[in-house]
């Protein structure tokens, strides 16, 4: 059959109803929803069920990737980015580095590539896509800060691998020589510059949501973001992909959570949740598809090396690399290694940089063949036994209790902010007096029993309901800090006076810290971490105590 070129409407519609299908199969079969489309797609092309589709690098780039990496980042908290920005710089940077040096070499070496298409191979390789392990990881409940740690690699090193892979790229093209120098300076200026456009965008954007409550013109503004950012920043030839992971995670701390409503942000979320459903469906189904199993066997002795040279590469990153960005208050754990190591999987972007190389350059099907039979290796195997590893690490999800009390708390906030929007509704106009009160009670209602849950956790347990004290203590001194700010802003009262006050809520930090500490031993460990992290959130709100805490330690 003759390959579609764009994607026609009936196919369109099809493989929908495939992935519809799959998302319901997988709810009774444990195989993770986007292996189980990859091994879905790869029967439908092998079977020849429908006509096949080229997987352009035009689709993926200008109409997947934009979508893609929006969704993930604008549900990215910055405050969990800023916890671990040390480990996710130094994979998504110095590791990009040494995984594409390493596995150029190889290829090199042993698969008979020259040395600058060795190392173009090892640039886009080296870009992790880890979804199907991130899905069940949340899935499981495992912890955040891992989570955290393998979702911000995979989002940042997207930038920085398409930045290294375009810049060999153009040196392969010229016949210039790979100059090391040359090579980093345009890799800082691409990467620095993909970063700065996509903030200054979303700084924009996030400053318009404040003018207006419209979600459908607001859910219209993420999209022109998402896609404006990406197409800007491939016009002024910065990192079109870093632009995106940064405008998403701006728009999404400030605009999303500042300037938008209750209402509104639910619908902007329900909107990009369905989006990279979608998107990820059609992604995953292609890669299935587009196996061609005669080739995978003609250049098996190049997939077999490349395979062989991701997994040594991995070694010095997950190992080596995480033990630099380990510190004494937040180290990262042996156990974590092997899942950063194993979960390291390759996916869309990957193929549609190797699709992106053009008609000419030597041995190009090689190059796109060989990357296919990574990225469905990286996805059947090391998918498909990510889960029975974490069995054996045993790494366990967090705390029940604690999970329960996070579940209770986070319902009680939802009521609070229903409430809120069911008076705003109630001001406009848009209900009645008596429909608002018989709304109102049963939210009511839905409050005074999770409140009772809620008091009977912390009977059960008094470790959650220290937690639930410390945070609000610390919330509290939080708002104290802001209205002395805001009191020296209006001329209320004097910096002086000002210091002193500080000094005083700094002091009440440091107290509830030391109290903290005195417990730590009979506090569970997810309990425990979490104290640690509102304790070192509240301090480093304010640059003076931080600094104070530094020197103490």
């Amino acid at each position: 059959m003759e390959p579609h070129h764009t994607l026609p409407i009936d196919i369109l519609v099809v493989l929908l109803l495939v992935a519809s299908a799959v998302a319901i199969a997988v709810k009774w079969v444990r195989v993770p929803y986007s292996i189980a489309l990859v091994i879905v797609g790869l029967t439908i092309g092998v079977c020849q069920v429908l006509p096949s589709v080229e997987m352009t690098p035009e689709l993926i780039l200008l109409v997947f990737l934009p979508a893609l990496l929006f969704e993930a980042s604008w549900n990215i908290h910055l405050d969990e980015l800023k916890a671990n920005w040390v480990s996710i710089t130094v994979l998504a940077t110095v590791g990009v580095l040494v995984s594409m040096t390493v596995v150029g070499a190889i290829m090199h070496a042993y698969a008979g590539m020259t040395l600058i298409t060795a190392f173009l191979f090892g640039a886009l390789i080296s870009a992790t896509d880890p979804i199907s392990v991130l899905a069940l990881f949340r899935k499981i409940g495992i912890d955040k800060r891992l989570t955290m740690i393998l979702e911000g690699e995979s989002i940042f090193n997207d930038g920085t691998a398409a930045v290294l892979f375009t810049l060999i790229l153009s040196m392969a093209l010229s016949q210039s020589e790979l100059s090391a120098s040359s090579t980093i300076g345009r890799f800082g200026v691409e990467v620095v510059g993909g970063a700065v456009v996509g903030s200054a965008l979303g700084m924009a954007a996030s400053t318009i949501t404040r003018f207006f409550d419209d979600h459908l013109l607001e859910i219209t503004l993420t999209t022109i973001l998402a896609y404006g950012s990406f197409l800007v920043a491939m016009q002024m030839h910065v990192s079109p992909v870093l632009s995106v992971v940064t405008a998403g995670i701006v728009m999404g701390n400030f605009g999303g959570r500042k300037g938008m409503s209750a209402t509104t942000r639910l619908a902007v979320n329900s909107f990009w949740e369905y989006a990279a459903f979608v998107v990820n469906s059609l992604v995953f189904l292609f890669i299935g598809l587009q196996v061609k199993v005669d080739l995978l066997i003609k250049y098996g002795h190049e997939i077999g090396i490349a395979i062989i040279a991701i997994l040594i590469a991995r070694i010095p990153v997950a190992y080596l690399l995480t033990s630099f960005c380990s510190t004494k208050n937040r180290p990262i754990p042996f156990n974590w290694k092997h899942i950063l190591y194993w979960g390291s999987l390759r996916g869309s972007l990957c193929m549609a940089l190797a699709l992106s190389i053009p008609l000419g350059f030597p041995n190009k099907e090689q190059f796109i063949i060989t990357t296919f039979g990574v990225v469905l290796f990286t996805l059947l195997v090391q998918g498909l036994t990510i889960e029975p590893l974490v069995r054996i690490l045993g790494i366990r999800p967090e705390n029940q209790k604690y999970k329960q009390y996070q579940m209770l708390k986070s319902r009680l906030i939802a009521e609070s902010e229903a409430i809120s929007a069911l008076k705003s509704l109630k001001k406009l106009g848009h209900i009645s007096q008596g429909i608002f009160s018989e709304l109102e009670s049963e939210i009511v209602e839905s409050q005074r029993k999770l409140q009772n849950e809620l008091e009977d956790l912390h009977l059960e347990d008094a470790s959650v309901k220290e937690l639930e004290m410390t945070s609000a203590r610390l919330h509290i001194l939080d708002i104290k800090r802001d209205v002395i700010k805001q009191l020296v802003r209006q001329g209320k009262i004097s910096e002086e006076i000002a210091e002193e006050i500080q000094a005083e809520v700094d002091g009440s930090v440091f107290e509830i810290v030391a109290q903290e500490e005195e417990t730590k031993e009979g506090t569970k460990p997810a309990l425990k971490q979490t104290l640690n992290k509102e304790s070192k959130t509240a301090i480093s709100n304010n640059p003076e105590t931080a600094s104070t805490a530094k020197r103490d330690d």
